[in-house]
Formats: structure tokens, sequence, C-alpha cells
């Protein structure tokens, strides 16, 4: 979608949409509208939208009015987004390929401006390429946003907001595509092309570079699949030079059979987004990236498929990770941790980052303690913690922090190896984020958010269709823009 500043409407445009603050009826409407809207219980709520027909001089014009909600409310910017969101989800589709933006009627600063068309771009992305038959009433239609009455500082604002959209849809992509087309190869070519041109330096590992490193977890994880795993390092230096790195990391499985410990059958096919860690870690690096953000960011991507031959890896197996540390495998369905033991090993002992924070869709325990309303955060540091919190809540990408610490580590001591790779099933994510800090080196700030719930959903949101939510990719961007820029 191409969103063009105008300082006039184009006259050919026959779509008008306004956002506009609740019980504040712009009165430059026709009474027809007016009438309309009060007729309808349209009052600008956040999200509510009113559309009108008329015929001007012949020709048939449509006004949708979006409601931002209350100007003073706390959940402003969010408000304005869901506005945003909400004109895409009536006209994305509506046979429409222009429409006129007017965004000088909602007392709108030019970051809330921006936001409006941010939510109004990302509410608007399908993935419709696999398909061959789509009625016309569902192919998306809307090409063209021509935006007017911009408040000052909106054209500014949206380059940020624009890479930032570049990044989440990246994300949603990746998160979207299924295993036959997406698996550890393929999501590293991706992202070579995606990155292409940018800057950012591209590191990748195959398999013989991860066995002559010790990576006995991350491939035992691996060994049951035809599709050979890989290990997916982005790098930007965009700050002070020798500054050490936030480093991002992410579980990167493409698809989760569950392994020997084989998963049952209904609801299967949803596990082409277990690698929704490492979609959230590349869309977020890649906003970083194409806004060229001033600090020293690092991604690390695991990247494996989980299936269950003859070669696959058995309960009860016991590898040797990276570190050293010796893991007793119980259940290979508990293979994320596996993969994010080493890859967070490689990350420290390659870049000494400053802080680290991995994403996972790690747990369903996760999903039973929050729902799908809040992403699972442990850590080790409360800044660290504290940071990613503020963040969650200014994009969205919500974050509730849970607990860890030496209590929980006896329900994951083996007795055979160093550590077992299940505990007991109370406190599933627990003794999962347990199972990960055992790997982080002393003294390094960390957190895990562990996203089983969030980065998929049956049901459309503000900024997202069913599918793909692109979870994770904004946080990031934000985390870093918040806290680590120069």
């Amino acid at each position: 979608m191409q969103f063009l500043f105008a300082s006039a409407a184009p006259t050919q445009v026959r779509l008008t949409a306004r956002i506009v603050n609740q019980d504040d009826t712009p009165d430059d409407l026709d009474a027809a509208v007016i009438d309309g809207a009060k007729a309808a219980r349209f009052i600008g709520r956040a999200g509510q939208v009113f559309e009108h027909f008329a015929m001007d001089d012949g020709a048939l014009v449509r006004l949708g009015l979006a409601g931002a909600g209350e100007v003073e409310a706390e959940a402003r910017a969010a408000n304005v987004e869901k506005a945003g969101g909400a004109l895409a989800a009536k006209y994305v589709a509506s046979g429409e390929t222009d429409m006129i933006l007017d965004l000088g009627r909602a007392d709108l600063s030019g970051e809330e401006a921006a936001r409006a068309m941010l939510g109004l771009r990302l509410r608007s992305w399908r993935y419709d390429a696999l398909r061959t038959k789509l009625s016309t009433e569902k192919k998306v239609s809307l090409e063209t946003v021509h935006v007017v009455n911009a408040p000052e500082g909106t054209q500014a604002a949206w380059e940020s907001a624009s890479a930032i959209a570049e990044g989440v849809e990246f994300t949603k992509r990746l998160t979207t595509l299924p295993a036959n087309i997406l698996y550890p190869e393929s999501f590293v070519a991706l992202c070579e092309e995606a990155f292409e041109g940018t800057g950012a330096e591209i590191t990748v590992l195959d398999e013989p570079a991860m066995e002559a490193l010790g990576m006995g977890a991350l491939l035992g994880v691996g060994q049951g699949s035809r599709r050979e795993s890989r290990l997916l390092a982005i790098r930007w230096n965009g700050g002070k030079g020798g500054e050490r790195p936030t480093a991002v990391v992410g579980k990167g499985v493409t698809f989760d059979t569950g392994g020997i410990s084989l998963k049952p059958p209904p609801g299967m096919e949803d596990m082409k987004w277990d690698m929704g860690g490492a979609g959230a870690v590349a869309g977020g690096m890649l906003a970083l990236v194409k806004r060229k953000a001033k600090a020293n960011v690092v991604a690390v991507m695991g990247l494996v498929e989980n299936m269950p031959d003859g070669n696959a890896q058995r309960p009860g197996d016991i590898v040797t990770t990276m570190s050293g540390q010796t893991v007793e495998v119980l259940n290979t369905d508990a293979e994320g941790r596996l993969v994010l033991c080493d890859a967070l090993h490689w990350a420290q002992e390659t870049f000494s980052p400053a802080r680290i924070v991995d994403f996972a869709t790690l747990t369903g325990a996760m999903i039973i303690a929050l729902g799908h309303e809040h992403g699972g955060l442990f850590a080790n540091d409360d800044d660290l913690a504290d940071q990613l919190i503020k963040a969650g809540r200014a994009t969205g990408d919500t974050l509730w922090r849970m607990p860890i610490g030496p209590a929980y580590d006896k329900l994951i001591d083996s007795p055979i190896a160093d550590i077992k790779n299940v505990g007991p099933r109370p406190a599933g994510s627990i003794t999962a984020a347990q199972f990960l800090g055992r790997f982080i080196q002393k003294d390094t700030p960390w957190a895990h958010c562990d996203i089983a719930g969030t980065v998929w959903s049956d049901k459309p949101g503000p900024t997202h269709e069913k599918g793909a939510t692109g979870w994770g990719a904004r946080l990031i961007d934000r985390m870093i823009s918040d806290n680590f820029e120069q």
C-alpha cells in the first residue's frame, strides 16, 4: 500500500475517510451525515466506523468516519491507531483503489497521525499469494492512500513508522508461510533478500560449523529432519563504535511435530508458526535497520525442523550443549529450549552483548496462564524487565512478568546429566525459563519472552487479520529506541 502526502484532496477519488474524536461531529458535514451517524449510534468511540453514501454532481461519493475516542484518553495513541486499522478493515477490499485520509479533524500530533497511518497499513496486510481462486468481493483493492491535512511532523514520523510497518509485515509473512515453503534454509534466504543493501552484516552457520562448535542440543532437535538446521545472525552497527550490542535471540522451529514425543494430530498444522520467536526477531531487526537506528544490535536465530524419522532424537537421550552442560532429553516436544540454549551461548561467546532478550513460542503452559492477551516475561534484571514492559504497553505487544529463581532449579535437575529438558506439570513455563537461565553467563542482564499465545490469532485484531499478528517486532524496535539509541 502506498501513502502519498497531498496539499489538497484529489478530485478524482470518491472515497474520503476522516478520523474524528468521540462526541465531536465535525460541523462542516452535511446534515444527512450527522443525522445518519446519530441514527447509527456512531459517537466516535475508538475503532468505531460509520459510512455515508451520497451523490455529488451525478457521481457517487463515499465518506467514512473512524472514531479515535476521547482526546484526553490515556491510550490516545493506541486508539488513533485502532481508528486507522478500522478504516483498513472496512475499505481494504471495498472495491476502491484510492482513499483520501483526512487527518485534520481530530487534533492529532504528528506522531499520532503517523500512528493512524500505521494502523491502516498494518491492518491492510494480507497474504493471498498462494490462492488461485478468490471471489472478487474478497480481493484487496485499496492501493493508494492520499493523506491530507496532516499535522506538522507527520511526514517525519511516518518515515520511522513505515520502517516499523515493513518489519511487522516481514514477521507476519514469515509466520504465515507453510513449512513446505519456510524451512531453515529458505528462512535464511528470505532474510538475506530482505536485508540486502541495508548495511546489516549476516552470518550463517551450517550443520558442520555448528557441530564443530559443539551445538549438540540444537543439532539434536533437527537430526530427524531432511531439512538441515541453520544458525542465522544479523548484526547492525548503528551506535557508538566499540559499544557492546543488545542481543535478541529467537526460537525458529519452522515446523514442530513434537518429534518422537509426537503431538496429537488435531491442530498440529498450527505448528508452522513455532518459528514465531525468530520471526519477531527478524522483523524487529528489519525495522531497526530500515530506519537506521542509532544503536548496536545483533539478532540470532536458531532454525530447525523437529521431525520423527528413524534418525530422530529419542526420549532419554543425553546431549552436550555448546556450553559444555549436558541435557537429558525426557520429552522431544520440549525442543525450543534445546535450540535456544545453544543459540544463547553462541550469541554471548561471539558478540559479548551488554544484555540479551530471547523470544520464543516456548510453552503451551504460557497460554494456559495468560491466554492470548499477553506474552510471558521472565527476567534476571529488573531494569531490563521494566524496559520491555514499558515498550509493550506503548506498542500493544504487552508482557506480564512471571517469577523465576533458585527455588525452581530442583524441578529440572537430572539424576544422570546436568539438567533435564522438562520438569513436572506444575510451573511449566517457569521451569522452561529456568532451563534457559542456566545458559546465561554471570551478570549478563537477560529476559525471556514466552510468546506462545500471541503470534497467531483465530480472529482479527486492531492491526492484524485472522492469522499472523506480527507480535514482537514492534516491541523490539521500541525497547531499543526508548533505551539504547544514542
